[in-house]
């Protein structure tokens, strides 16, 4: 906590002057950062004519929409450098470990730290494999899906549906501690819910596909990789000695490594953010799966094929760039949040394209994505706004290559990102000093206090977002409200 003081002689110290009383404050500065409760100590009377809500009383807040600029744990599993375009899980270059690890071996990594012995990975390997198989009921419940829904929401509700079968797993019925203690009893039931999140994603993502295939479900194979055995539940129709094509298989590894974790993202800060109220890790990753659910996170992808079939044919292109820079077109597929350069993944996702395109054939838009990426990065407009391919950009051709239905692209994200979603998990759990509730402030701008008045003496507030959408009713709706009945009531305008 940042003190007054007259003047300092700290130098890893950032030294404040609050003009509204002259005050000087000395806050440290640890691991390039402030704490940010330091500034409940600049406190001040309140202005002339200040709202009370301001709380000036109570000292500064720190203001972050979207937290642009706001650390809220201290992590050792992921390393991002935007400007220079790098990607380290656990201090290895990403590039190292796609071209030298398994999507296994890496999250093996992500979650305890350091890559595994080879009896170690095996051990690993196998215990989520052995997770990998569904209770029974489970497959009712997926059933009980329409045929076309989509299967982010089935796998979404499938993951909560899960916590729901292991009781020994839930701190609202082991106690809060179940997690936080640290021996070997609450090691090993944290490992054993990582075994079974991490087995069971990929057994959950492939019903969800199959229930829109209309076929049945099947049993996870044994002495198949992870990824081969994904390919083998989603495609077996009973074949006899069926081998998913290797070039797939590896492809869908090195892609499900890329994607495995990218720091505090959305999802990983929601997974954190439902985490932090101890509830059982079924939940916190189903509120994941729900983040990563949106357009902006692990839609991506699917948003850039979108884009890419919009075009049409490689001359379509020029029109479509000065269309997104009269900001009537959207491009997805560049630019990043972290990024200020190329992103590192997608120099790997290129060269895993071209070993899937040699054995499907190039997907008919590539022609269109490679135009579209050759006249983006001569455009002064997306130079000088730092917008290079991200690694949707060609992800979403692999998958499409691949057979994988639009709809599918954000399930291929998410399958992997339980293991980062996980790793975080565990290391918050694990930390020094325990599990906070996440509680973010805010800067109440609303009316300050008013009294109630009678519904007659109300005056009319009407406009948009500020009454009620009228909504067009039809079909049986429509009938029922032309129709007459005892007790109908008619609303009055």
């Amino acid at each position: 906590m940042g003190r007054p003081t007259e003047s300092s002689t700290l130098t890893n110290s950032l030294t404040v002057r609050d003009n509204r009383t002259g005050k000087v404050y000395d806050v440290p500065i640890v691991d390039n950062s402030i704490q940010a409760t330091a500034f409940k100590a600049m406190t001040a009377p309140a202005a002339p004519g200040e709202r009370e809500e301001n709380e000036t009383y109570k000292g500064l807040r720190v203001a972050d929409k979207g937290f642009l600029n706001t650390a809220v744990i201290r992590s050792e599993i992921t390393y991002i450098d935007g400007d220079a375009g790098v990607l380290r899980y656990r201090g290895y270059p990403i590039e190292q470990l796609a071209l030298h690890s398994s999507h296994l071996e890496t999250a093996y990594l992500l979650i305890y730290g350091t890559l595994p012995t080879k009896p170690q990975l095996s051990v690993f390997e196998a215990e989520v494999s052995h997770h990998g198989v569904i209770h029974a009921d489970a497959e009712q419940f997926c059933r009980s899906f329409r045929y076309d829904a989509h299967p982010m929401a089935i796998l979404t509700s499938a993951f909560s549906y899960l916590g729901s079968y292991y009781g020994e797993a839930n701190p609202s019925l082991q106690g809060q501690s179940l997690y936080t203690k640290g021996d070997a009893a609450s090691l090993s039931i944290m490992d054993k819910q990582i075994y079974r999140l991490i087995g069971k994603a990929t057994t959950l993502a492939a019903m969800a596909y199959r229930v829109r295939q209309g076929r049945e479900f099947v049993t996870p194979p044994t002495g198949l990789s992870y990824t081969g055995s994904f390919l083998y539940q989603m495609d077996h129709l009973g074949e006899e000695n069926y081998t998913p094509n290797p070039v797939l298989e590896k492809a869908l590894d090195v892609l499900f490594l890329l994607h495995a974790d990218h720091e505090l993202n959305a999802s990983a800060t929601t997974v954190l953010q439902t985490g932090s109220s101890l509830v059982d890790p079924y939940s916190a990753i189903a509120a994941g799966c729900a983040s990563l659910y949106g357009p902006l996170h692990g839609g991506a992808n699917e948003a850039v094929i979108r884009m890419l079939i919009s075009i049409g044919k490689p001359e379509n292109v020029p029109a479509f760039i000065e269309a997104v820079k009269k900001r009537e077109k959207v491009l997805s597929g560049f630019g990043h949040r972290v990024y200020k350069t190329s992103d590192p993944r997608s120099f790997i996702v290129r060269k895993t394209a071209d070993e899937v395109f040699k054995i499907t054939g190039k997907d008919e838009l590539l022609e269109t994505a490679m135009a579209l990426h050759e006249a983006a990065m001569k455009d002064e407009y997306f130079v000088k706004r730092k917008l290079a391919p991200n690694v949707d950009f060609c992800s979403g051709l692999i998958y499409r290559a691949m057979g994988f239905p639009l709809d599918f692209f954000p399930v291929l994200f998410a399958v992997p990102r339980v293991v980062g979603w996980l790793a975080h998990w565990r290391q918050m759990m694990l930390q020094e000093g325990g599990v906070k509730i996440w509680r973010p402030r805010q800067i109440f701008v609303g009316a300050s206090k008013r009294d109630y008045v009678p519904i007659e003496a109300r005056p009319l507030v009407d406009g948009p977002k500020k009454t009620p959408s009228a909504i067009a009713h039809s079909g049986i709706t429509k009938r029922t409200m032309l129709a007459s009945f005892k007790g109908k009531v008619v609303p009055k305008l």
